[in-house]
């Protein structure tokens, strides 16, 4: 076989379907509902964005920012309607990762599980790092006192270790050991918390509603709106969470696709109400696009004149900072546990501890790394680049889904994305457009990673290939 024809041979779905749950390494244990599924891809998804980026994005769009949150979800919904067919297709671990292997070949999709350990490591580190600051603002505001700043203050800070940003690592690495099942309970009962959070601070913000700050709608006009829109999208990064637990489901190939889709549209709704909420209790020129990580607090206690509305909202950005830790983390590790699988890194990750039936080692060496990176390393800008191998994931499901279409028109499809095939088409365009935005320094690191991914590739990945190497299961 040419080495081209090697580097873009496919893994049949049946194949990938096949090896699911009977790998050398042990089983994973099926235990996820419906209902939990979706409250990890919201887990993922409802993060400390809301928190802080409506402060953002308000002076860009004033009032109709309302409508850049639509135009946001709208425009994720092209890629979760693709994940969406191809999590009950494909109905594995390895998400857009395995997704790629399936339609466009093991370069392909070595390429995009390796963006996704930079994606994936990066930004929960950034986020464990944010923890201890929204940590300590909570504490200052409910007892007074504050945590000492030598261990909230990293390298970014001029500190030398980042000891909250580890605990917070720690305590989703407990969690995560415990089992699938004990993960999903934990992570149900923070979406829970971080919710009643957010309708609190509607509730408290409608009773200071003032139906003249939306008035005038749109003042920065179309271009405001889409610059907004643009912004805010990364708010909606997460919906696909629920595919990297394909082999912990217990009915994958129905509740998979419902999930995906459920979620995003719980975000959109929560979204949209605090946005409405936020502008009709402060006029949209109040909002301080210098003091974001505030704006929610100061509006709910503006609304009260006192001060405990505001640590009710700051107490649900720290949960909601661990939620996304411990729901990106077991992202993670499932799409290495499914590269493993398949030979493209080693063995160690795909060992499933028989008891507990989760990959345990390879749980604590991604741990490990993402601790090593929140507590010691200065992420600076790199924490941003994080959005291109997301959306570069993205483009790449949309295409499977075009490609798998033609090449397997025959599959069984629990879902199929309506439209067909304007919906694909339209995400990959989205996402192209969107990471032709963002700024240079993102697209040298990712093409850095990239290049530093190929090498890998070529000294391990190649040579180890079960594909390639003829060693099927």
């Amino acid at each position: 076989m040419a080495l081209a024809e090697r580097l873009f041979r496919t893994k049949p779905t049946d194949q990938i379907v096949a090896e699911a749950g009977h790998g050398e390494g042990g089983e994973l244990r099926r235990t996820m509902s419906l209902w939990q599924l979706t409250l990890f891809s919201v887990g993922a998804t409802l993060g400390t964005g809301i928190f802080v980026i409506l402060g953002q994005a308000v002076p860009k769009a004033g009032p109709a920012v309302v409508l850049s949150f639509v135009l946001a979800a709208i425009t994720a919904l092209f890629s979760a309607l693709s994940y969406a067919e191809l999590a009950g297709t494909i109905p594995v671990s390895g998400s857009s990762y395995s997704y790629a292997y399936a339609t466009l070949g093991e370069l392909v999709a070595w390429v995009c599980g390796w963006c996704l350990m930079l994606e994936y490591a990066v930004s929960v580190a950034a986020v464990a790092v944010g923890w201890g600051e929204y940590l300590n603002t909570f504490l200052e505001g409910a007892f007074g006192w504050a945590l000492p700043a030598s261990i909230i203050h990293g390298p970014m800070q001029g500190g030398v270790i980042n000891l909250t940003a580890i605990a917070i690592v720690a305590l989703a690495t407990w969690l995560l050991l415990r089992g699938t099942s004990e993960s999903a309970t934990a992570n149900t009962i923070f979406v829970y918390i971080k919710v009643a959070v957010l309708l609190f601070f509607c509730v408290v913000a409608f009773t200071a509603f003032n139906a003249g700050n939306f008035t005038p709608f749109a003042p920065l006009g179309i271009a405001g709106i889409t610059a907004a829109a643009s912004q805010v999208f990364f708010s909606y990064i997460g919906f696909d969470a629920a595919s990297t637990a394909g082999e912990e489901a217990k009915n994958p190939r129905r509740d998979l696709p419902l999930a995906i889709i459920l979620s995003l549209v719980i975000v959109t709704v929560i979204y949209v109400l605090v946005a409405v909420a936020a502008i009709g209790a402060m006029p949209w020129t109040d909002f301080d696009p210098d003091n974001t990580e505030a704006s929610l607090a100061l509006i709910v206690d503006l609304a009260t004149g006192a001060t405990w509305p505001g640590l009710i909202v700051s107490f649900g950005a720290v949960i909601a900072i661990a939620s996304v830790v411990i729901t990106v983390l077991y992202g993670q590790t499932r799409i290495l546990f499914a590269m493993s699988r398949d030979g493209l890194i080693p063995k160690i990750f795909e060992k499933v501890n028989p008891r507990r039936q989760v990959p345990v080692a390879n749980t604590l060496i991604v741990c490990l790394f993402v601790a090593v990176l929140a507590g010691f390393v200065p992420l600076g800008q790199l924490a941003e680049a994080t959005s291109i191998g997301t959306l570069f994931a993205f483009a790449i499901v949309n295409v499977g889904v075009l490609v798998l279409r033609r090449t397997r028109p025959d599959l069984p499809r629990s879902f199929r994305t309506p439209l067909f095939p304007a919906t694909p088409v339209l995400g990959v365009i989205f996402c192209l457009l969107l990471m032709s935005q963002l700024a240079w320094a993102t697209w040298v690191a990712f093409l850095l990673w990239t290049g530093v991914g190929l090498v890998a590739y070529i000294i391990y990945g190649y040579r180890h290939s079960r594909l390639n190497t003829g060693s099927v299961r």
